[in-house]
């Protein structure tokens, strides 16, 4: 053995006795916040290596902030996912809406047994759709049977496709005109079955009621309030604010991907799934809904009356529907609440335990073309989201 051999071999022993010694003492709260840090990456890792471009991930506790990122944000460039960038949230925007909608009845400005003709006469007509059936309440669980206007907006699932109709615009009038065209799923209250139809429905119906936009309405009740600065309600403008990570979508299983950074306007326009926030603003958000700050009790009761989701709509085993928000059990008992949003090349997970003080949230910036891997990669983040929140103690 020569000297420098010997040399690192001592180097070697003394690693592995400080790390067996370690091993014997007692975990410190800092080791254990090492550990949960730990799975944290280890768990983003895990998005990464099962195909995602780019992961972050943020975790709010009583005891601090950690945050993972993996993958890259910039395929092109190789460079990372930013810190806190700005994101698309897809349907979690329908969380803000109900939130308006749910404050509104708490002024007794309108009740959740209204009809939809109520408030938007004749609006819901046509092929067995009838407004004067339908209640508001249904709209916001899903179990109005009001048909999906998206399945209208997408005549072409490609990569061309996409970038052929990504501009286009409709109005909320002109989506609902579109669903009016299909039967209902159901009779109202006779099932259950997910529609942004709905929710384009409410953000008309907010209109009809206060004499303003959804989007003013959330800005003015939620975002100020919150000091959510970075969290905005965009409208017809299609590019995300920087810094953010590029989003791809996989139009097939096995091809190539397309960046999708651009907003598809179709259905990323309107009350159902079109604000830009970033996952501190949108931690800080759910804390403040679960934890109380922004419902009266007696309507923060009514969004968690939930339902079932039955089996077979992509949602965890066990997973209710609330009023716009979600009830999703965790292996450690009890549940967390939260609404998860998605589109061409982007998916996010919020979380947030039941006491409000304990949150995290998991953002994809890239988007499977196969079922499998689709629902593969959504069980990496439940699970992810399911360690997080029980090694932080909060459900």
């Amino acid at each position: 053995m020569s000297i420098t051999q010997s040399r690192a071999a001592h180097r070697t022993a003394a690693v592995l006795a400080t790390a067996l010694l370690a091993a014997l003492v007692p975990a410190t709260a800092g080791a254990a916040e090492a550990a949960r840090s730990s799975q944290l990456q280890h768990d983003a890792d895990v998005l990464r290596d099962d195909g995602v471009t780019g992961v972050t991930v943020r975790l709010e506790t009583p005891r601090g902030v950690r945050t993972a990122r993996s993958g890259v944000g910039d395929l092109g460039t190789g460079q990372p996912v930013p810190r806190n960038g700005y994101v698309r949230i897809g349907s979690t925007t329908k969380t803000f809406v109900a939130t308006v909608l749910l404050q509104l009845v708490g002024e007794g400005r309108l009740s959740l047994d209204d009809t939809v003709d109520t408030w938007l006469p004749g609006s819901v007509r046509g092929h067995g759709n009838d407004g004067r059936r339908i209640t508001l309440r249904q709209l916001l669980q899903h179990t109005s049977g009001v048909p999906d206007y998206t399945q209208d907006v997408v005549p072409d699932l490609s990569a061309a496709g996409y970038r052929e109709h990504r501009w286009t615009t409709y109005s909320s009038e002109q989506r609902v005109a579109l669903a009016m065209r299909h039967p209902p799923s159901f009779a109202p209250g006779a099932g259950w079955a997910y529609s942004n139809t709905g929710y384009v429905l409410l953000g008309m119906v907010i209109k009809a009621v206060t004499g303003r936009s959804w989007e003013h309405e959330v800005r003015a009740r939620i975002l100020r309030p919150l000091r959510l600065a970075h969290t905005l309600a965009p409208g017809d403008l299609p590019f995300l604010p920087g810094p953010h990570a590029r989003d791809y979508q996989q139009f097939e299983p096995g091809g190539a991907l397309t960046d999708t950074t651009v907003a598809y306007l179709p259905f990323d326009g309107d009350a159902d799934g079109s604000m830009i926030s970033t996952t501190a603003d949108t931690n800080t958000f759910f804390k403040a809904l679960v934890g109380g700050r922004l419902l009266a009790p007696a309507q923060w009761a009514q969004m968690r009356r939930t339902v079932d989701v039955p089996a077979g709509h992509g949602a965890p085993p066990g997973t209710r529907d609330g009023l716009g928000l979600d009830w999703t059990p965790l292996s450690c008992g009890g549940g967390y609440w939260g609404h998860s949003g998605d589109g061409f090349g982007y998916l996010v997970w919020p979380a947030t335990a039941a006491d409000g003080r304990t949150a995290v949230i998991v953002s994809l910036h890239s988007r499977p073309g196969d079922e499998e891997t689709a629902t593969r990669q959504i069980q990496d983040v439940t699970a992810l989201v399911d360690h997080a929140l029980c090694s932080a103690g909060g459900t």
